[in-house]
């Protein structure tokens, strides 16, 4: 898990039933499941000994604030409750306040003006602190993408509250712009646009490297999910593709074609 400020520094999937949806992504994405420790339901997700996300079963607090089976993602910050309300009164909602895990940190669950969620995170400064993997690691997140208000908007919101900076945006129509976005001075981290029909409802969708996609999307039928859209080329040479798992959540991968 990564420490750095108004960056994503872990993710998270809520599921109804834990271990099929375990079952699920260990096969398709190759991770490591294993137990977060004595007396916790909680899942930790590993590329060989490298944590990478976390998996668990949807908690009643969450279903009574309307939370959805889906992947969910933590930024960094420096004061989670601070920034919580700094949020909440700049449009944004505060689903879940304020809470200790702990050993792990402090989080907070809130959602941005148009309904997408985010968790912020603060971790504890005595918890264990893997070295993150390369970017484009098979079976890591390496692309953030906000389907939720229009693109300005939705950039200006974020940069107020994270610091994230617009980078080009690509024109596509009647969908709208997709704007790429960074978190400080590297390279784009996701981009945004607005929320089409097809999307269930706002939200981020987190793109997990895999080492081939057409690989990928038979192990994705192989272990019950199925495709929904692609696999379609994009910028460099690889191919996305999104899918539902046996539960109906909805997920994405990018990597090489063949």
């Amino acid at each position: 898990m990564s420490t750095a400020a108004s960056c994503f520094v872990w993710y998270e999937l809520m599921a109804e039933d834990a271990e099929a949806a375990a079952a699920f992504y260990t096969r398709v994405f190759g991770w490591q499941a294993s137990s977060a420790g004595p007396g916790t339901d909680y899942t930790i997700l590993s590329v060989g000994r490298a944590p990478v996300a976390g998996l668990m079963a949807m908690p009643p607090q969450a279903c009574a604030a309307g939370a959805v089976p889906s992947w969910v993602g933590y930024v960094g910050v420096d004061d989670v409750d601070a920034k919580a309300a700094e949020i909440a009164a700049d449009g944004g909602m505060l689903r879940f306040p304020g809470t200790d895990m702990p050993g792990v940190g402090r989080f907070a669950v809130v959602t941005d003006p148009a309904g997408a969620p985010l968790v912020l995170f603060k971790p504890d400064m005595n918890a264990m602190r893997p070295q993150p993997l390369p970017p484009g690691t098979p079976g890591t997140v390496s692309w953030h993408e906000l389907h939720g208000a229009e693109a300005a908007d939705a950039l200006a919101w974020h940069g107020r509250h994270f610091g994230w900076r617009g980078l080009d945006a690509m024109d596509m129509g009647a969908r709208g712009a997709y704007q790429f976005f960074s978190t400080g001075e590297g390279p784009a981290l996701g981009a945004m646009l607005r929320r089409l029909p097809e999307m269930p409802h706002p939200m981020w969708l987190y793109y997990i490297s895999v080492e081939s996609v057409a690989a990928a999307i038979e192990r994705v039928g192989a272990a019950g999910g199925r495709i929904i859209m692609g696999p379609h080329p994009v910028p460099g040479g690889n191919l996305i593709a999104h899918g539902l798992d046996p539960q109906g959540v909805l997920f994405a991968m990018v990597g090489p074609g063949a």
